[in-house]
């Protein structure tokens, strides 16, 4: 049987979209911490399915030390990592607590590149967990190198360990600070110092991360959907460029033991694609309700490139799902606001059980995974004008099998609405793109005739980078990184810095 298997693909795997970065999670102060980041790494699960891990330990009290610190980690999902009760067994006695869900946006998938990593040094015991892509990850990993370190996996996070144990400072907080002083790029990330929990983000606040309370616990999330999961209250974001320390000292202030690093851009680069794609409806990042600026997208997408419908013929508007469901809503609101006969339907249904599929040698991949994870529903389709919103357009191979996959539910006419501008370039910050060449909309110059052409729509209209920007709020300090659209990146790179790292 081994013979006729060609290949073989994960539930999870999306098919020609930007592969999402991870979600971090972090607790402090509830004897059920670990119970507690597990659920809020389920959550959390959508910003990565190949790996997860959990760092636990007790905290010091009544002349007691700390605990040393537990962990487990492993390849698969959330579910699959932790399905063995004695595995949270080992990590329940515990009132502190961080958990990671992975997705390789640098570094290989290797098990040793599972995260939280812990490390022993001599200051106690260190644990890390990072959403998002350091920037010079280069220049640091050869200067450590060189000066005598020995690095155990391929990942820019394992830079962190090492310049806090490698710095010269006096105490482990100011340790901690010196190295974050000294990365740059992008990066949410949770540390366990002993007993003491570490929440920081870069000065651009290029990734989310926020702050809950649960009763008298503290903890941190990637999104606010894993505080309701936690149940815990929403309190506020980390702010950009802010360390927040957890620990005994809460007692006194109330409040954790706030440092801010030393860089202070004039504006923030929130990464728009969190509102696009990323994050879940239900969250609020960057002070936003996603689903909210999701239904403003679809909105001003409508506004901008209609498709007109009559009594006598109508257009049915439906969402690739289910990431353009909000959007797909706020297109037909404004459609039928402005006069036209929009009707909202569901014309495809998303296969969320797809298992392990083998894939038999003479099929054609990517249309098998097509086929497999949606189809049309033939009542709505049918002699009908039918306007798809979807929101992106990675290479364009899927964006062609979906539209060849909707003709053959025979629609009159065939419209694609993109809730996004063309991405003409690459991110350095920990979303995952093609290589430049691959897009789509990169082969074309973004000439949009041609990307209809080739995906074989009746019209194709995106989104653009001023619209886009006028549907999320901005002042002086709040700026967003367009980066993927514009190719103009707020924090300087490396050349090269993303093929060499995902050759790594």
């Amino acid at each position: 049987m081994s013979g006729m298997i060609n290949t073989v693909f994960s539930q999870t795997e999306e098919i020609d979209k930007p592969r999402s970065n991870c979600g971090v999670v972090g607790v402090y102060g509830d004897t059920n911490a670990s119970t507690l980041t597990y659920y809020g790494l389920h959550a959390l699960q959508h910003r990565g399915q190949e790996a997860s891990g959990i760092v636990s330990c007790t905290r010091s009290g009544e002349g007691k030390p700390a605990s040393k610190l537990r962990i487990h980690r492993g390849p698969g999902l959330v579910t699959e990592v932790f399905d063995n009760p004695s595995v949270l067994h080992k990590l329940l006695v515990g009132d502190v607590a961080i958990g990671h869900n992975r997705y390789s946006t640098t570094g290989s998938d290797n098990l040793e590149n599972i995260q939280p990593f812990m490390v022993n040094y001599r200051d106690g015991q260190l644990a890390v967990a990072h959403n998002g892509n350091l920037t010079n990850t280069r220049t640091l990993r050869t200067r450590l190198q060189e000066e005598g370190t020995i690095f155990q996996t391929s990942t820019d996070t394992e830079v962190f360990l090492h310049l806090t144990a490698r710095s010269k400072a006096e105490t482990p907080e100011d340790r901690i600070m010196d190295a974050l002083n000294t990365v740059r790029g992008a990066y949410s990330l949770v540390m366990l110092h002993g007993d003491t929990l570490i929440a920081a983000r870069d000065p651009h606040g290029i990734r989310p991360l926020c702050i809950g309370r649960r009763g008298e616990a503290w903890v941190v999330a990637s999104e606010t959907c894993a505080l309701d999961m936690m149940q815990a209250e929403y309190v506020r974001d980390v702010e950009p460029g802010e360390v927040l320390f957890f620990d005994q000292r809460m007692y006194e202030s109330g409040q954790p033991v706030q440092r801010r690093l030393d860089e202070e851009p004039e504006r923030h680069h929130h990464c728009i694609f969190e509102y696009i794609y990323f994050s879940r409806p239900d969250s609020r990042v960057f002070g936003e309700n996603v689903d909210k600026v999701r239904r403003k997208l679809g909105k001003a997408l409508a506004e901008e490139s209609p498709v007109v419908g009559t009594e006598d013929d109508p257009v049915f508007i439906m969402a690739v799902p289910d990431s353009s469901n909000t959007a797909a809503v706020g297109f037909v609101r404004s459609s039928v606001k402005s006069g036209i006969d929009a009707r909202y339907e569901i014309g495809l249904i998303r296969n969320h059980y797809i298992g392990r599929t083998f894939i038999q040698p003479g099929q054609e991949k990517r249309e098998v995974k097509v086929r497999l994870k949606f189809n049309t529903v033939r009542g709505v389709v049918e002699g009908r004008k039918v306007v798809v919103i979807d929101d992106s357009i990675v290479r364009g191979t899927t964006s062609r099998l979906l539209i060849n996959l909707i003709r053959e539910a025979n629609p009159r006419e065939l419209h694609v609405r993109i809730s996004s501008p063309p991405i003409m370039s690459g991110c350095p910050y920990g979303m995952d793109f093609p290589n430049r060449e691959e897009l789509i909309a990169f082969q074309n110059d973004g000439d949009v005739e041609k990307i209809r052409e080739e995906i074989g729509a009746d019209s194709l209209a995106y989104m653009t980078v001023d619209n886009l920007l006028s549907c999320v709020a901005h002042d002086n300090k709040r700026g967003y990184c367009t980066g993927c659209f514009t190719g103009n990146y707020p924090v300087a790179i490396e050349e090269n810095m993303r093929k060499e790292e995902h050759e790594a």
